[in-house]
């Protein structure tokens, strides 16, 4: 399993009603809910940010395929909108978009683009299979550590928030290995590599510190 992000979005929310601030892989932006919710409106509320998901991602996509076709489209623009209503106790979520070109285009053109929209990855993600999980920290909870170490490295484990072992062996199986005892050899990588897939780690149950050097 790999996952898409190397980084995961972070996103937190204090005690003011609701602005939350969300952190991505180069920077950091406020969401918040509208008034009407009883938020200030201060950001992007949850369902703006997965239309313009939706939007910016069909845009790249479009983009990447009229430059590869050398087509003079200088400019596209896009509304993204969506309804819910029930249908036999199912919600059905319906989005629409609409998209603008800023020079005229063919019927030609102009099918093979809806086509390539449709299956812009956002658009198949939300028409595929989609499975959400969940996992609470209490970041109070006394949690147990276990340490690993090389000459230069030492890497820390807490097992009790460990939810993703399977992505550090499928991602540097001669170090994380769950069918040996210990699961972790440390001689298994080169230090960089060790830190690397350590810092991927989305649940911060493996950490790792440099080793204190001393003169000789």
């Amino acid at each position: 399993m790999k996952y898409k992000l190397e980084k995961p979005v972070e996103a937190s929310i204090g005690l003011q009603k609701y602005t939350m601030e969300v952190h991505w892989r180069n920077g950091k932006f406020t969401a918040d809910e509208p008034i009407i919710s009883g938020g200030k409106d201060l950001g992007p509320d949850p369902f703006t940010l997965l239309l313009s998901s939706l939007g910016t991602c069909t845009l790249a996509t479009l983009r990447m395929y009229i430059d590869r076709k050398e087509w003079a489209i200088p400019e596209i623009s896009i509304k993204t909108n969506l309804f819910q209503y029930k249908k036999d106790d199912k919600t059905i979520t319906t989005f629409d978009r609409d998209l603008r070109f800023s020079s005229g285009i063919t019927d030609e053109q102009m099918e093979k683009l809806v086509e390539i929209a449709n299956n812009c990855p956002i658009s198949k993600l939300l028409k595929g299979e989609v499975v959400e999980r969940t996992f609470i920290f209490n970041e109070d909870q006394t949690v147990k550590k276990m340490f690993y170490r090389n000459n230069s490295l030492t890497v820390i484990w807490k097992p009790a928030i460990c939810k993703h072992s399977g992505r550090c062996v499928t991602g540097l199986p001669g170090v994380f290995n769950l069918q040996e005892k210990p699961w972790i050899n440390m001689e298994g990588a080169e230090p960089d590599q060790i830190k690397a897939q350590v810092d991927a780690c989305p649940t911060g149950a493996l950490t790792w510190e440099s080793n204190p050097t001393y003169p000789s």
